[in-house]
């Protein structure tokens, strides 16, 4: 039997960067992946892979608009097989960060297996036993399928399956309008294919701002995407080589048929607890995840879990924020606690959706009636020079302090960095009003923003008499 200072079960983002700071710093890690390789789903399946996705889908739709900008016409049909190869080829430059050798390097001993406890302090792997002072479970999620009659039989897709295609679909269903149904259906809709998504509640992208939702759902729609939303998928049946989807629209109650070639099942992730003999180590769970504090301790002080098996965001980030608060409880032994006030996340439609701390409703369900100020991008200048001047930010503040900001814009996703340093920090709208912002800039959206706190007492008449009596009074 091993006996190790540390065992981390699951090579993704999370399991990783604990692995490899421990390693480093002299401990006896083993590092347990199921998979043949590490990475975890980020990188083969979910965040790189749909993010070179995306890119090549954009150029696509770029060129497609080159003639708008003098330098067309341009061809630009998708050879899906060429994108594929461009998304692999991405997948493994970036593999080569992951490399078991380079862990192997730091001293940890990395296995390839799947890990099951077989009490609180011992886990099998591939029949040998490994035995650990303390334990890190980092074992991410998989794919939520709603048991939809006759899907399974039909066939679908998912996020695992989908970058392994080679054939573009003529008309793809997405069963979800979620952060990975939305961007995939925009991705596979500018490359080429027909594409539907149907969403069983009242509008896409649930958990964000409902005005910035809808606002981009017109977008979508504007690209030739088809969304039925309030719609709930009945059955599925398979004809020769296409499927049918036979769905309910939640108003009429009327029954629509969808004919598609593939579908996308993205409605949702549940962490991977199952198999991993958390009875047996005693560790507290249910579907939702692992049970964890604030140190990111399970029900057994001497394990500990973070990223999506233990929640509460399922963000590669957040994965790795997580693992640095294991590295100060597990390793240096501080008792640092996880603090998810300012948690950044970001959908990579065009235009991108970004979110932090608290939307609008939310700020009014905690009873803080806040400021909601907004500003378009048709006003920011280098928005408009780019022809990308749809969607606007929000910020919602309270008493000149921001308590969270929406942004649907161009590059939303790296704007929105200032705003999260602004929270981290305590800066409030007079700070970034104060900020000189580079001309012509996409992030002077931010300081057009705040400013809109100020302008109304600036130009008001009592401001203008006072200004009036001060040009008399001073020469």
């Amino acid at each position: 039997m091993t006996r190790r200072d540390l065992v981390v079960i699951g090579g993704g983002a999370g399991g990783l960067v604990v692995a490899s700071v421990a390693s480093q710093l002299g401990l006896g890690v083993t590092l347990v992946e199921k998979e043949p390789a590490l990475g975890g789903d980020c990188l083969h399946y979910g965040c790189v892979p749909s993010k070179a996705l995306i890119h090549a889908a954009r150029v696509v739709a770029t060129a497609r608009q080159a003639a708008e900008f003098g330098a067309g016409p341009v061809p630009a049909a998708a050879d899906f097989g060429r994108v594929a190869d461009y998304v692999r080829g991405v997948i493994d430059r970036l593999q080569l960060h992951d490399d078991p050798d380079r862990f192997r390097g730091y001293g940890c001993e990395v296995l390839f297996g799947a890990a099951e406890f077989v009490d609180p302090q011992t886990v099998r792997v591939d029949g040998r036993l490994v035995r650990g002072r303390r334990f890190v479970i980092a074992t991410g999620s998989h794919a939520l399928i709603p048991p939809v009659d006759g899907l399974a039989e039909a066939g679908f897709l998912t996020h695992r399956t989908l970058f392994s295609q080679r054939s573009l679909p003529s008309r793809l269903l997405v069963l979800g309008a979620g952060p990975v149904g939305i961007e995939m259906a925009q991705a596979f809709a500018r490359l080429g294919s027909r594409v539907t998504i149907i969403e069983r509640l009242s509008g896409i992208l649930p958990r964000e701002d409902p005005e910035l939702g809808a606002a981009l759902q017109e977008l979508l729609a504007a690209e030739g995407i088809s969304i039925h939303t309030a719609t709930t998928v009945l059955r599925v049946r398979r004809e020769d080589e296409f499927r049918v989807v036979t769905a309910v629209s939640g108003a009429g109650r009327e029954e629509l048929q969808f004919p598609a070639d593939a579908i996308l099942v993205a409605a949702g992730q549940r962490p991977h607890v199952q198999g991993l003999g958390l009875d047996a180590a005693g560790v507290a769970y249910t579907e939702q995840g692992i049970r964890v504090d604030a140190r990111m301790r399970t029900s057994q002080r001497h394990i500990f879990a973070c990223g999506d098996v233990c929640g509460p965001y399922p963000f590669t980030h957040m994965a790795e924020y997580q693992a640095g608060i294991v590295i100060a409880n597990a390793v240096f032994r501080f008792p640092k606690k996880a603090d998810y006030r300012v948690v950044p996340r970001v959908i990579y439609s065009d235009p991108e959706l970004a979110q932090v701390g608290l939307t609008e409703a939310e700020a009014r369900d905690q009873g803080l009636e806040p400021a909601v100020l907004r500003f378009s991008f048709r006003d920011i200048d280098r928005a408009v020079t780019d022809a990308q001047s749809a969607g606007l930010v929000k910020l919602i503040t309270r008493r000149g302090r921001i308590l969270g900001a929406s942004v649907l814009g161009p590059h939303a996703g790296e704007l929105l960095h200032e705003i999260a340093l602004a929270m981290k920090v305590g800066a409030g709208l007079a700070d970034i009003s104060a900020t000189i912002h580079a001309y012509p800039t996409l992030a002077q959206v931010h300081r057009r923003t705040a400013n809109m706190a100020y302008a109304p007492k600036l130009f008001r008449p009592a401001t203008r008499r006072l200004v009036r009596w001060m040009q008399r009074l001073v020469p």
